[in-house]
């Protein structure tokens, strides 16, 4: 025991000769960093989507999903990588539009006095709602038999006893043959999407003007200038392309304002519309109109809004192009400012198809999905590979939710409509306790 004593006072005592030859410690003069401001949290959310989203009909899938009162992402798969719109693209057409060319404006189609006698000149002013009756499928559209009318009278008195031979057909707005993109699918004027795109047309081009789906016309300049003839009472007249150069006005028609013809636009989708009014904001934005010039005019028209371009990739003005590419994200927040009716973009909000009653979205939302029918506000979108919805869904809980949904995919079929209507209706149901997990 004496012996264990000694050895255990002995390692105390080395103990105590260590700690008394440590150094003495200092206190450090470096200041903590502190945070500028602490930020505020984020309350966990619970609605899951997740399992909607994997429904194969929706492969590939590009979602974002943000609350439209506090701008706080809720959904973000693949948001922010820019790919293939399909028509939701016409929303941003609209927006650039209204930006740059003015809600309260209308679309003209002329006719002056040509330089030779017996000579008029029908020039264009890129509004293909021009109509040669009186039920056609644009709402209020201009009458080419009141244009002819009202030319007549003028050029007899101007020119009494000289007949017109000539009508020089003007459609260089833009260049006339600039007319089809190279992307896009011919099937599309067979079938009776789409027309080429002419500063001077009648109908939006269509064989039935009554249809919004109708076949398209190879020849629309050249219709339009039949029409016009066949309204005025001429004939044996020689059709030629040219530029009206000076000379006095005879007659002159206009379009609805801007505010209709987008109503027009999104109800139904009409690309014609889309193209013609694209064309018309690149040379409103100091370029030639050109198709290549959307690429620039589109988002320098856009940049009024306040949104990030940097990601944009316009091709044309329909969506018709599966060239196009725009992350959902910037779909998203530009709904935002499109439901707070943010510089006139309230024509947007009240003009977009509404879930179960209105434009492309009337028969939609069936079965299940009918629970959501008046709350979703958004548009469509349909390629061979692709369908796309973008809107506002005013929410069960009454928060507001702006989203965009891109599906991607060869061999897509219809049915994922019904899968993108669901996920709708899962945001309108979940509202602000949406969750990205």
């Amino acid at each position: 025991m004496a012996f264990l004593l000694l050895g255990t006072g002995a390692v105390f005592a080395g103990v105590g000769v260590g700690i008394s030859s440590l150094p003495t410690p200092t206190a450090s003069t470096a200041a903590r960093s502190k945070p500028i401001s602490i930020p505020e949290a984020t309350r966990l959310r619970t609605c899951s989507v997740q399992s909607i989203m994997a429904d194969p009909r929706l492969k590939n899938l590009y979602v974002s999903a943000i609350n439209a009162d506090t701008s706080e992402v809720l959904i973000d798969h693949r948001g922010t990588e820019a790919a293939s719109t399909g028509s939701v693209l016409k929303v941003l057409t609209a927006a650039a539009a209204l930006n740059v060319i003015g809600k309260d404006t209308r679309l003209s189609t002329r006719v002056v006095d040509g330089s030779l006698p017996g000579t008029i000149v029908l020039v264009g002013g890129g509004d293909p709602t021009l109509a040669t009756t009186s039920n056609g499928f644009y709402t209020g559209a201009p009458r080419i038999a009141d244009l002819a009318t009202a030319a007549m009278a003028k050029y007899n008195t101007i020119h009494p006893g000289v007949p017109i031979t000539t009508i020089v057909l003007d459609s260089t707005l833009w260049s006339p043959g600039d007319n089809w993109d190279s992307s896009w699918l011919r099937k599309e004027q067979i079938n009776g999407y789409h027309a080429e795109v002419t500063a001077l047309m009648v109908d939006g081009g269509r064989a039935n003007p009554a249809l919004s789906v109708s076949r398209r016309s190879s020849d629309p300049i050249g219709d339009a200038g039949r029409a016009f003839a066949a309204a005025a009472g001429l004939s044996g007249v020689t059709f030629t392309s040219g530029a009206a150069v000076g000379g006095t006005q005879l007659a002159e028609v206009k379009s609805q304002p801007l505010s209709a013809l987008i109503k027009q636009m999104l109800q139904t989708s009409d690309n014609i519309l889309a193209e013609n009014l694209a064309r018309i904001v690149s040379k409103k934005t100091g370029f030639d109109g050109s198709s290549t010039s959307l690429a620039s005019a589109i988002p320098a028209a856009l940049v009024e809004y306040g949104l990030d371009n940097s990601g944009l990739k316009i091709r044309d003005g329909s969506g018709l192009s599966a060239l196009n590419a725009v992350p959902p994200q910037y779909v998203a927040q530009l709904m935002i400012k499109i439901k707070n009716g943010e510089k006139n973009l309230d024509i947007i909000y009240s003009s977009l198809p509404v879930a179960g009653q209105t434009g492309t979205l009337a028969g939609r939302f069936v079965g299940a999905n009918a629970v959501a029918r008046g709350k979703v506000i958004a548009k469509t979108g349909w390629l061979d590979a692709e369908y796309s919805l973008a809107g506002i869904v005013n929410a069960e809980d009454g928060s507001t939710i702006a989203f965009a949904f891109y599906s991607i995919r060869g061999g897509i079929s219809a049915d994922a409509k019904e899968a993108q209507d669901t996920l709708a209706t899962a945001l309108y149901r979940c509202g602000d306790n949406l969750s990205n997990n």
